[in-house]
């Protein structure tokens, strides 16, 4: 079976990361890299992630699509990626698959962006409310 790899912050679990991680299973094993709490606070700023880490990944790891979480705390997933040697990268469809982290290692494939489907229009929609 493929190890099948994807990463993000997953700070609020959307439809569009259900689709995902449906996706990557449907594909092989999958491995969910979690941005830290600080890496996230990095990418996304100060008043990010909305829920912790541990939160984050106690909710992946009940996904029955996923298979296993592991946290990273540097800005990308590139060392994490050298040790898994997973045989597919999976990002959604905002990345080309030339600028994703990774993509010299192994086969990456690119899942169509669900439309209106992000955590920061979430988080735009609460705020605006």
């Amino acid at each position: 079976m493929k190890t099948v790899f994807t990463n993000g912050c997953f700070d609020i679990l959307h439809r569009g990361h259900i689709e995902l991680l449906q996706y990557c299973s449907s594909l092989g094993r999958v491995i969910v890299g979690l941005n830290s709490d600080a890496s996230v606070k990095l990418l996304k700023g100060s008043a990010r992630p909305i829920m912790s880490q541990s939160d984050r990944k106690l909710l992946l790891k009940s996904i029955r699509y996923v298979d296993d979480v592991i946290i990273f705390d540097e800005e990308t997933p590139l060392l994490l990626i050298k040790t898994i040697k997973p045989d597919i990268i999976v990002k959604g469809g905002d990345y080309k698959s030339v600028d994703v982290v990774g993509s010299e290692f192994c086969e990456v494939r690119i899942f169509g962006y669900v439309e209106g489907k992000s955590t920061t229009e979430i988080i735009a929609n609460l705020t605006d409310r």
